[in-house]
C-alpha cells in the first residue's frame, strides 16, 4: 500500500512562464526603427495607394456613364461600382485600425 506524501516534502510545482510583453513597450526592428511605426507607415502608403486607385475607378465610371447615354447603364458600370465600394471597405478598415 502507499503512504501519503508530507506535502512539504514534495518540491514545489514548476512553471514556465513567458515574459508578458508590456504593451507600452515597442518591439524594434533590426535596423533599429520602431515596429509600430513601420507598420503604421506601410499601412499610411497603401491607403494612398487605394485611394489613387479608388479615385481612377471613380473617373472610369463617370466617363462610362456619360458616353452610355441616359438610358443604357453598361454592364462593366455595375463591376467597377462593386470595385469602388471593395476599395472604400479597404480603405476604411486601414483607417480604423
Amino acid at each position: 500500500m502507499l503512504a501519503a506524501q508530507d506535502p512539504s516534502q514534495q518540491p514545489p510545482p514548476t512553471t514556465h512562464e513567458l515574459p508578458i510583453p508590456n504593451p507600452n513597450e515597442d518591439d524594434r526592428l533590426p535596423n533599429g526603427k520602431s515596429r509600430r511605426n513601420e507598420i503604421a507607415k506601410q499601412e499610411h502608403e497603401q491607403a494612398l495607394k487605394d485611394a489613387d486607385e479608388l479615385i481612377a475607378v471613380a473617373q472610369q465610371l463617370k466617363d462610362e456613364l456619360q458616353k452610355a447615354g441616359n438610358y443604357v447603364v453598361p454592364v462593366s458600370s455595375v463591376k467597377k461600382t462593386e470595385e469602388i465600394e471593395k476599395l472604400a471597405r479597404r480603405i476604411r478598415g486601414r483607417l480604423k485600425e
